[in-house]
């Protein structure tokens, strides 16, 4: 189960920092990707289990990684709030969202600066008890 969790926080560190990299290298295309968001029913619920799938495997190795205690927490919130967003119509998430990407894409660069910070600690954090012994 902890390589399973292992292998999806590394490939969830790996999406964070190549959105970066999408962002800075093909802004145009970075801004589709992301108004696609909570679209339709099927894009919002895909969303919500890749959600609940990657903070589920921080609650499961976070027993593992550096700094156990914050990693557990941030992934019960994410599952928390992506089983929240599950609950609700998807089209208010939808609305939600229509309000707050254009604040997003007009700040792009920025979100993706932390994106890419977010997707280095993840990957820090999985790696680094590794390699200490």
């Amino acid at each position: 189960m902890h390589l399973l969790s292992g292998l999806v926080l590394v490939a969830g560190g790996v999406f964070f920092i190549s959105l970066t990299v999408l962002v800075f290298a093909k802004p145009a295309v970075a801004e589709r990707f992301l108004m696609g968001f909570a679209t339709s029913a099927r894009a919002h619920f895909v969303e919500q289990i890749l959600r609940v799938l990657f903070g589920g495997s921080l609650v499961i190795d976070s027993t593992d990684m550096w700094q156990t205690d914050a990693f557990r927490f941030i992934g019960w919130a994410i599952v928390a709030s992506s089983v929240g967003l599950m609950l609700i119509p998807w089209q208010w998430h939808h609305r939600f969202g229509k309000k707050v990407l254009p604040v997003l894409i007009q700040h792009m660069r920025l979100y993706a600066i932390g994106s890419f910070a977010f997707g280095a600690v993840i990957l820090y954090a999985v790696f680094a008890p590794q390699l200490k012994g």
